[in-house]
């Protein structure tokens, strides 16, 4: 069953319902399959049903237990309890084969603390092969009669016949009994040690900490360098230089000269930064298409900063695990080490620019609220709209995690501030897009409303508690403002305010540029669309100055991301990073009170090497390690998914980097985990979880002991996770504990030697196979608690059935940084010798088709001074058809002798089932009911033991999302870049004409200001203002008694270049908007 809230936003977040039937290692199936999927039974109309279900085992208990066996049955309303060697109910049988003692479980959750004991005892001696048979008659029964069509005795001997020769194959070319050998022998060699849970996530952090330390004292050395280069730099207007420009090097002209800025540059491929040409000796310079590359400012930016590439290089030598390192200036250029080549995407347009990034944003600024007022009245129409929104859009493109917000539409009450991680500014973006002129409007209302919900939010203590600003965006401001800003922002001016005047029209630039000037601000105009970028950074540079001013380099570290605007299409990354940046000042004195922001600086860590500091092989096999940041969101978490599937392409889900810990952990209903850790505490607690495999087919019942601290200096915090049984032990050769890798490399050695006899025992196996024995065993394989895996072929790879199993495409059967092979996890659930088995599609798991495979696994367990641990797991991979000709072969017996059976498995009037303990069809008269998913057999009995279990996936998509308009589409087409431009200039010619009618709307008095959410009574809402406890950074820098608070800016006089301003109008300015 699958439900999903489908929030506003596209492509948002949805919750998503799963109900999932399982069974507990020892219980028959569950017969009330609460499904909706997978495989269901098609078959003529039954009269009336003889079921017999049979458990299959291949234990021996102890005489004195044999054919005592108690069985439960529920037919109908009714539960009877009888003897298997007593009479037997016609239409509901429950047989245990010979030799095997059981016990019942009545109910359907959990073994209560009184049966533990006894549960542990009895596991550990039975269940070597777990099947369950249904045989399904459609011949007329009498119930009242009671007579079975098919003997009892004859249905245990097709479960001991094809349990006998199954256990045999497998365990025969999986080589598991001598496996199981080799560990005991090695026992004296071996011991056991029990895990410190605590000391370790302590361990781990220490690492961790020493790591991001020397990424910290790079950026630092690059800091120093920098703010040195530019005191000793004196600014030349007419500086010429030439430089590597990203995207220019290498380029020739038509006569095979290499063109200006594009000298030759050499580039190689490099395994440490993703196989990438680079040039690790020296920078590159980048800059986006909207940026003049030879403006005075960035030729004396680019000139100055030169001096950071021996800094670069010498990082580099000194922590050679250091990645991309590299200088964002105000100006817009972007220095970046190793050299690279920068390619434009296919429209010819570089899109990216460094000040927009959130390592730029969150260095250059403090946390900070902001409430965005739109002008929406009559005379914002058509291209001025346009303008308004982009300049809104900009805004939020400029806000963190850290930052909280909301935005008021003029014509369109009251709201809350909410916090401004990725998830919520798309949903802002959203609704800003679809505003429209609504005719009438009174600013000096939505003000007051602005300033309420500022003074709210800081009397309450929410928010970010620091910078607080007011950003107004207009086309006039015919009312007076002094009488709310008197009244809410004097005389402590608690509050800046930034105004934005859209269009050419002066007429109240000097009343805007006063409104803004004293009240800490900053004014600009926004003539056209490429105004917007510039203008808006402006309002970054003046929160910067009193962190300027103080020199207060406060070290940053982002929330988890992907940078997949960085380079081209071609070589985006899909890898989780976290940077580390730090702000650059002017340090000159003439500069002081003006407090220049030279740029920011940054370096890159990505989460898999962090990561790799909590080895996968101390945390057993269920045990995981995750950081989480200051707000709760998942920074690195084996469970966080933050790619989706559109077409053949991987892309970045639209919150990938906000999903809290909560939505993973969601066991943790108290949030008992998550406010410890984000309250940086060190303790530990426990949680009993419900842990899905293989896409929820497979639900292991844990209980998990969750151990947490923080990583100092930075916002992050630690968690380990162990599972109590495998998580509690670990298994150690004949080697002390020694730090670092050595550890490892010595366990895996060990591994190595006692299962290098597989290996001639496969082979040996392999060379005895002939061609005329049919379908059979493909391939043979092991895996070791330290990560060693080995295989062994029987056919020639051409003839292997599943040819991605084993191999980096199908990553869920190897061993990854975060989770074992997803056949190593089930096998260590049963109890050692007990095979499992699981089906295998040609083209994964959700492909259509029959299936192409089977695979048997299991563990190898090994006891050391009453301590029992996980050392290994083995198994084979076989065709279906193998599976098939056992069970066939099996059920044709009929008794002692070997002669065929009256009634058999081969009959039409007579249906028969594998089935395993997850309720999946292995094997099915009809092979297109073998299931993806659980399967429905029509009228299965009701046996104790199935457990109902809901599953909540709260990283889910229910749409894909809605595709903005490009920017750089008119490139691919001259003639859409000149109907842009004629658009732009009718609309220009009738909006001179048409504005004098507009200014008159401003003075009604009965419109009110309402915020964008205030009639959203969706689901996402909701959640936007629910905000959950959240550690505030350390560090406030609001104001400073020395900031030159007069620059506060002018009229904008650029014009964009004719290609910029085709590129521009096309994305904004459909035609139907024009008036």
């Amino acid at each position: 069953m699958r439900r999903c809230h489908v929030f506003p936003p596209a492509g948002a977040r949805c919750c998503t319902l799963q109900t999932r039937g399982g069974l507990r290692p020892g219980h028959a199936a569950d017969a009330e399959l609460k499904h909706t999927h997978g495989a269901r039974l098609g078959r003529k109309p039954l009269l009336s049903l003889s079921i017999i279900s049979l458990v299959l085992t291949q234990a021996r208990a102890p005489a004195s237990h044999q054919g005592a066996v108690s069985t439960t049955v529920t037919r109908g309303s009714e539960e009877n309890t009888s003897q298997a060697t007593h009479g037997h109910s016609p239409s509901a049988v429950l047989a245990w084969p010979r030799g095997v003692h059981t016990t019942s479980v009545h109910g359907r959750g959990l073994p209560g603390p009184d049966v533990s004991t006894r549960w542990t005892a009895l596991m550990s001696s039975l269940w070597k092969t777990v099947l369950v048979l249904w045989l399904l008659s459609s011949s007329a029964l009498t119930p009242a009669r009671g007579q079975a069509k098919i003997p009892l005795e004859t249905v245990k001997l097709w479960a001991d016949t094809f349990g006998e020769d199954l256990y045999r194959t497998v365990t025969k070319y999986s080589g598991s009994l001598l496996l199981q050998k080799q560990y005991r022998d090695a026992e004296r060699s071996l011991k056991i040690q029990e895990v410190d849970g605590l000391e370790l996530v302590k361990k781990f952090s220490r690492d961790m900490e020493a790591m991001l330390r020397r990424k910290v004292e790079a950026v630092q050395s690059l800091v120093e360098a920098a703010e040195e280069a530019d005191l000793n730099h004196e600014f030349n207007a007419s500086l010429v230089f030439d430089y590597y420009n990203s995207v220019l090097i290498n380029e020739r002209d038509e006569k095979g000269n290499f063109v200006e800025l594009g000298a030759e540059f050499v580039l190689e491929s490099n395994a440490h930064f993703s196989n990438l040409r680079v040039n690790t000796s020296v920078s590159s310079v980048q800059l986006p298409t909207n940026v003049y590359n030879k403006d005075p400012d960035i030729l004396n930016g680019v000139y100055m900063s030169e001096a950071l590439n021996p800094v670069f290089v010498e990082n580099f030598q000194r922590d050679p695990t250091l990645t991309w390192q590299y200088f964002g200036s105000a100006t817009g250029f972007f220095r970046i080490y190793p050299g690279i080549k920068w390619t434009p995407d296919e429209n010819g347009v570089i899109a990216f620019d460094c000040r927009n990034r959130g390592w730029y944003i969150q260095a250059a600024t403090s946390p900070k609220d902001l409430v965005v007022l739109v002008d929406v009245s009559g005379s914002m129409k058509g291209l001025r709209l346009a303008i308004a929104k982009h300049t809104v859009t900009t805004i939020l493109d400029t806000l963190g995690e850290n930052d909280f917000l909301n935005i008021i539409a003029v014509t369109a009450g009251s709201g809350s501030l909410v916090q401004a991680d990725r998830d919520n500014r798309e949903h802002f973006k959203q609704l800003v897009d679809e505003l429209m002129v609504k005719g009438v409007g009174v600013v000096s209302q939505a003000l007051t409303e602005a300033f309420q919900i500022l003074k709210q939010s800081r009397e309450a203590g929410r928010g970010s508690l620091c910078n607080q600003a007011v950003m107004l965006i207009t086309d006039g401001a015919v009312e007076d403002y002094e009488p709310v800003l008197e009244t809410y922002n004097v005389p402590d001016r608690k509050v800046r305010v930034f105004t934005y005047l859209i269009g050419r029209e002066v007429t109240f630039a000097d009343r805007m540029k006063r409104i803004a000037c004293n009240n800490k601000g900053y004014y600009t105009q926004i003539s056209t669309l490429a105004d917007a970028q510039e203008s808006v950074m402006e309002y970054l540079h003046v929160l910067s100055r009193p962190m300027v001013i103080n020199h207060d380099h406060d070290v940053i570290w982002t929330e988890a991301y992907m940078d997949s605007k960085l380079f081209t299409s071609k070589a985006q990354s899909l890898t989780l990073l976290t940077t580390v940046a730090m702000p650059v000042f002017s340090k000159k004195n003439e500069t002081r009170a003006h407090g220049i922001l030279l740029g920011v600086v940054g370096c890159d860590v990505t989460l898999r090497e962090l990561m790799k500091l909590a080895p996968r092989y101390k945390l057993g096999v269920h045990g995981y390690a995750f950081l989480n940041t200051n707000n709760g969101y998942i920074l690195s978490h084996p469970d966080l998914r933050p790619l989706y599937r559109e077409g053949k392409k991987l892309k970045p889900k639209p919150n990938y980097n906000s999903v809290d810990l909560s939505e993973v952990e969601w066991e943790d209903q108290a949030e008992a985990l998550r406010t410890a850790m984000i309250n940086r505490e060190t303790g530990s607690l426990n949680m009993s979880v419900q842990v899905p495999l293989d896409r929820g087919k497979h639900i292991l019942f844990l209980t998990n002991d969750y151990f947490f601290t923080d990583i100092k200096e930075t916002p992050f915090s630690l968690g380990v996770v162990l599972t109590r049984g495998h998580g509690e032990y670990i298994l150690l050769g004949n080697t002390s504990v020694e730090e670092g890798d050595e550890e490892l490399v010595r366990e895996v050695l060990f591994d190595a030697v006692v299962t290098a006899p597989l290996e001639a025992y496969w082979t040996a196996l392999a060379l005895n196979i002939s061609d005329e024995e049919g379908p059979g065993v493909d391939v043979a394989f092991l895996g070791t608690r330290a990560g060693l895996l080995r295989r062994s072929s029987f056919v020639g790879s051409e003839k292997i059935s599943d040819r991605k199993f084993l191999t980096p495409q199908d990553e869920a059967s190897v061993f990854t940084a975060d989770h074992f092979p997803l056949w190593y996890r089930l096998a260590s659930e049963q109890p050692a010798g007990s095979f499992v088995y699981s089906l295998h599609w040609a083209e994964g798991p959700e492909s259509p088709g029959d299936p192409v495979a089977v695979t048997a696994s299991t563990a190898v367990a090994v006891t050391v001074d009453r301590r029992t641990a996980i050392a290994a797991a083995v198994g084979i991979q076989m065709q279906v058809d193998l599976l098939r000709s056992l069970f066939g072969k099996a059920t044709q017996q009929c008794g002692a002798v070997d002669r065929p059976c009256p009634e058999s498995c081969e009959d039409g009037g007579l249906d028969c089932y594998v089935i395993d303990n997850n309720a999946f069809i292995l094997v099915s008269p009809r092979p297109h009911e073998v299931s993806h998913g659980p399967g429905v057999v029509p009228t299965a009995p009701t046996e104790p033991g199935g457990v109902g279990v809901t599953m909540y996936d709260y990283q889910a998509m229910c749409k894909a999302p809605a595709q903005r308009p490009s920017a750089a589409h008119p490139l691919a087409s001259p003639l859409s870049a000149c109907l842009a431009l004629a658009r732009w200039l009718l609309h220009e010619l009738l909006l001179s004409l048409l504005e004098w009618s507009s200014w008159g709307s401003w003075l009604d008095r009965g419109a009110e200001a309402k915020a964008v959410f205030h009639h959203n009574a969706s689901v996402k809402c909701e959640r936007m203002r629910s905000q959950k406890p959240r550690r505030r950074p350390d560090a406030c820098h609001a104001f400073h008694p020395e900031e030159n608070a007069q620059d506060c800016g002018g009229a904008s006089h650029t014009r964009p270049s004719l290609p910029l301003l085709l590129l521009t109008t096309w994305g904004w300015l459909p035609a139907p908007r024009l008036l």
